[in-house]
């Protein structure tokens, strides 16, 4: 299985060029975490409700400079995304009482919908865990955390598609 993992690993590795230079891909790729988070409505979900898709998971803050810079990106990739098999997920690590903010910034950049976690119990759960914001974590349709890119990015750029078409493909 191991040599399954290194394989994927390197197409991935390959792709890492422009917005996606900092890309770190996993080596071995691990489950993503069954950690709870809930939208704006305050029903609970996991990411595994996501199996199936690739889930470009998104760690962020009002109070990050580079977060709300890319923020725009995102909602490019989701808009681009409708329709295929791509969940683009934004959780919000705001405060509970700074939720309403957090919110209301995501209202004005259809189609993202509304994520949060005050806890910080996502970004732990990961390994290693998130050190700082934003972090986006690349998880492929089986579930598996495959790559993370800690930093702002630009999103909407086409290298992007490319690295989630690599995903979709199992790549």
């Amino acid at each position: 299985m191991a040599g399954c993992s290194s394989k994927l690993g390197a197409g991935l590795k390959g792709l890492a060029v422009g917005p996606m230079m900092s890309l770190t891909v996993d080596a071995k790729p691990a489950p993503a975490p069954d950690v709870a988070f809930t939208d704006a409505a305050g029903r609970m979900h996991t990411l595994a409700e996501f199996k199936g898709k690739v889930v470009v998971l998104n760690l962020w803050a009002t109070w990050c400079g580079p977060c709300v810079e890319e923020m725009p990106t995102l909602a490019k990739l989701a808009a681009a995304s409708t329709g295929k098999a791509v969940a683009v997920v934004p959780v919000s690590l705001d405060r509970v009482e700074d939720r309403a903010n957090a919110e209301a910034f995501i209202a004005k950049r259809p189609p993202l919908a509304f994520y949060a976690e005050p806890s910080y119990a996502l970004a732990f759960a990961f390994k290693p865990p998130v050190e700082g914001l934003p972090t986006t974590l690349l998880i492929d349709p089986k579930g598996l955390v495959r790559a993370r890119l800690a930093g702002g990015a630009d999103w909407s750029n086409p290298q992007v598609s490319r690295v989630i078409q690599a995903l979709e493909r199992g790549r």
